[in-house]
């Protein structure tokens, strides 16, 4: 069944929050002919320009005292259940009425048909696809041009005629209507939709060689693939068109889900991943107290560092994170290695700087700010175990931190019981370590506050 459709608005193309609808027609089609009409004219609510109604005819006297259209929902919903949406450039008229239903809190949702798309495809190497220009030439006649019955009535004329080119098609003919519009796209789209759950893990998008082209993490895989459906960015696109499979790991856990996509991106470093895919750190800022006991920072070599606060994939990501550090906690540009080691820093001289470098801030007081820093980079304790939610509810995940450093993570039965620090490294997966996962972890501890952490000693909890 198909619900033939065509509206009038006051708004522009695709300006679905500004524009009204202003009439409304729907022609209702069992696939082999018409069987009902219907049509109204609607009050938008709204003032009708001279623009559209030089283009439709339709005055602000003539829909003044017309239904509003949460008094003709109910109808448009029981004259088009069951049917496929179908339109002349689908995507205006679905859209206008998806947002009019939107307005009223109601989720209308149907299949769509496009009667364009069906012509290019049926009646291809035509100059124009417009509703005029190809009923013209078809020889369909049009009963009132931009009022939303002829409009519709011209569109179910046209639609009949590409039912009967369709059986004749040596393609098409053994297709229903609806495969054949159904794009290389769509299909793919169902395929993955259909794989991925609804539930927290990291997912695998591959093409046609089975080779990975971009992984994610999601606290909903299915409504993350939706997203990427719906995107309309260019790498996204583009991504979409390499797209042929997917997989994925149930993780339970986000931050699991976070740590493990980050391992997962910089161990297969797919195509259309851009963030974590580094895996060499080259740069640290690291932490000391010269003779004078004033806390200094300094951007090194990873391999020579020796007291890191934090790690970087290049030089100019540590200094972005230092000078960021310096303008949050007016550090002073000499004690973190920007100006020469006897200089009165510039930042002093604006009165960013609180004048350490020119003996006029007491160490004490200098110092605790830097140790706001370091707190803020380090774990509370050394070692411990994050507990959190598992692949299901009989399960949780644990995160293991030892001597200051993310190792890896694993899962136990809830009613498991850990006695040491062995059993945690029996139980969990080690990870190649990444200063970014450490990171992760603290970020997402400061953000979470669902989950437990235990404090470990050597051979047993506190």
């Amino acid at each position: 069944m198909f619900a033939i459709i065509d509206i009038e608005t006051c708004g522009g193309k695709f300006d679905f929050r500004h524009g009204r609808i202003t009439e409304i027609c729907i022609v209702k089609h069992d696939g082999l002919q018409v069987i009902d009409v219907w049509s109204t004219l609607i009050n938008p609510e709204c003032h009708i320009s001279t623009y559209f109604t030089s283009l439709t005819g339709i005055t602000n006297d003539m829909v003044r005292d017309a239904p509003k259209f949460y008094e003709v929902a109910k109808k448009i919903i029981e004259m088009t259940e069951g049917c496929i949406f179908v339109a002349h450039n689908v995507g205006f008229d679905y859209g206008f009425i998806k947002e009019e239903f939107a307005s009223l809190g109601y989720k209308y949702r149907k299949d769509t048909l496009c009667t364009v798309r069906l012509s290019r495809k049926l009646i291809p190497g035509r100059i124009s696809y417009s509703l005029g220009h190809l009923c013209a030439s078809l020889g369909i006649e049009i009963e009132g041009r931009h009022r939303a019955q002829g409009d519709a009535e011209a569109t179910a004329k046209l639609f009949d005629l590409l039912l009967q080119l369709k059986s004749q098609h040596p393609q098409y003919k053994n297709m229903g209507v609806e495969e054949i519009m159904t794009r290389r796209i769509d299909k793919i789209k169902e395929y993955i939709l259909k794989k991925l759950p609804e539930e927290c893990g990291v997912y695998y998008f591959l093409n046609k060689d089975q080779e990975i082209i971009y992984i994610g993490k999601s606290t909903n895989m299915y409504q993350r693939a939706i997203a990427h459906f719906n995107s309309k960015e260019n790498k996204s696109k583009k991504l979409l068109n390499d797209l042929y499979n997917v997989d994925f790991v149930v993780t339970g856990s986000e931050l699991v889900a976070l740590l493990h996509e980050s391992s997962e991106i910089k161990k297969h470093k797919p195509k259309y991943n851009r963030a974590r895919k580094a895996d060499e750190f080259t740069h640290s800022i690291d932490s000391f107290k010269d003779k004078s006991g004033i806390i200094n920072f300094k951007i090194v070599a990873y391999e020579e560092s020796e007291n890191a606060v934090d790690s970087f994939v290049t030089y100019s990501s540590a200094r972005e994170k230092l000078e960021k550090w310096i303008d949050e906690y007016e550090l002073c540009l000499r004690y973190c290695g920007l100006t020469g080691e006897d200089a009165v820093c510039f930042n002093h001289q604006i009165k960013k700087c609180k004048g350490i470098c020119n003996n006029e801030e007491e160490v004490e007081v200098y110092n605790k700010r830097a140790e706001e820093v370091i707190k803020k980079s380090a774990y509370e304790k050394s070692n411990f175990l994050i507990l959190d939610k598992g692949r299901h509810h009989e399960e949780r995940a644990l995160i293991l931190i030892e001597n200051n450093q993310y190792k890896g993570y694993g899962f136990i039965d809830s009613s498991h019981q850990i006695n040491s620090m062995d059993d945690c490294r029996d139980i969990i997966t080690h990870a190649p370590y990444y200063p970014d996962s450490d990171n992760l972890v603290k970020g997402w501890m400061r953000t979470n506050k669902y989950y437990k952490t235990f404090e470990l000693t050597v051979n047993n909890f506190n």
